[in-house]
């Protein structure tokens, strides 16, 4: 793993402003830092900062001015399987090739995991990507131990294995070709329609029952979409993504999440595109904002929806049954499993009853997707000598 020294400790506050193409609009200081700052007008900053902390700056592409270069670096990681006990969640094994993603999603909920790089979880995450080098082989590894027993993986767990790093690099490719000789059952989500590039590998599998794909389709609003997931396949896109994969005979569904109060409330338009593009399986989950990533999502909701920003504030709120006290204290958000993920209340139960009524009236999660685990075994690896 690389040195990721803090970046932020001895650094004036760096200027509040909309990037192009980026979704957060500050280096926010990660939780770890010995110090944090806030940029402050004095009267004398220049012009065009202002004019784009006021009004976003807007070229004649309708995009903020500034743009940001991505920069990649290398890892060498020790382990390729990650595991996780949670409730909430229908997959115990996860797989991520990156740390940072390039799509640039301002609700990512993987935002503060940058924290322990020493890197912000605003700009850092989406412009200091970290690719896992070895991560092929070390997956190759794990599964070719004995004491490994199959269950499904979720590739793309944390950040997406399809964001556009993944064209140069191919790691998502190499990791998916490990566990297909490995006749190892797998789950991929994603926003990327790279993953058409490897439908060679998916085909072939989805008739083994080895594999499901999730794409993420959080609405149908062009605008919404360009200033949520910046750098994400447009809603259009994705929604020829899932036909693409429906009609090669991949078992294919949606992720609607996340649902944020009085932005994407076009719920029951997005199932019905989805079904109708061939959708068969469809998720939802609400509004999550841990750590860092509750300021810097108020911040990019007073830039961009100031008219709105605390009605959807408090209801987010509502949604994790914030009480007043914390309120006071200005929190957002309670990670309890069992509510983190659908939320609390009224308007928790209305939601779900809304995804609930529309997934039934399309046929939507009418059939249970179900991957085969008896097909595995290590020896279908080829005896690589373990690494560990």
């Amino acid at each position: 793993m690389p040195s990721h020294p803090n970046p932020y400790s001895d650094l004036p506050a760096q200027p509040v402003q909309l990037h192009k193409g980026r979704g957060a609009a500050s280096w926010i200081a990660h939780r770890f830092a010995r110090d944090a700052r806030e940029a402050f007008d004095d009267g004398w900053a220049d012009a065009a900062v202002n004019a784009a902390n006021a009004a976003g700056a807007e070229g004649d592409d309708g995009e903020a001015a500034a743009a940001l270069r991505t920069q990649l670096e290398w890892e060498q990681c020790k382990s390729a399987l990650s595991r996780h006990d949670s409730p909430d969640l229908p997959f115990h094994l996860g797989l991520n090739p990156y740390r940072g993603c390039e799509h640039g999603c301002i609700y990512c909920y993987a935002r503060p995991t940058h924290s322990y790089l020493g890197y912000s979880p605003g700009l850092d995450f989406e412009t200091r990507l970290v690719a896992k080098a070895n991560l092929p082989e070390v997956l190759r590894a794990e599964l070719s131990r004995p004491r490994h027993v199959a269950a499904p993986v979720m590739l793309g767990s944390v950040t997406d294995c399809y964001q556009p790093i993944e064209r140069e690099v191919g790691l998502t490719r190499r990791t998916i070709e490990v566990l297909a000789a490995a006749r190892h059952p797998f789950s991929i989500v994603t926003k990327g329609s790279g993953i058409e590039r490897d439908l060679d590998l998916l085909v072939p599998l989805a008739r083994q029952n080895l594999v499901a794909v999730y794409v993420t389709l959080t609405t149908l609003q062009p605008d919404l979409a360009r200033r949520l997931e910046p750098r994400a396949a447009a809603p259009h896109r994705r929604l020829r993504t899932v036909r693409a994969l429906a009609e090669a005979g991949v078992p294919v569904g949606v992720s609607l999440a996340p649902q944020i109060p009085f932005l994407n409330d076009d719920l029951e338009q997005v199932l019905a595109a989805a079904q109708a593009a061939g959708a068969r399986q469809a998720f939802y989950a609400v509004l999550r904002l841990p750590w860092e990533l509750a300021p810097l999502f108020e911040e990019w909701l007073r830039l961009h929806y100031p008219d709105r920003a605390q009605r959807v504030l408090e209801r987010v709120r509502d949604l994790h049954g914030i009480s007043e006290e914390g309120r006071a204290e200005g929190k957002v958000y309670q990670s309890q499993f069992g509510q983190r993920m659908k939320g609390t209340g009224a308007w928790a139960d209305m939601l779900a009853q809304r995804f609930a009524l529309a997934c039934r009236k399309l046929g939507l999660n009418s059939e249970r997707v179900q991957l085969d685990c008896s097909q595995y075994h290590p020896s279908l690896l080829g005896g690589q000598q373990s690494l560990f």
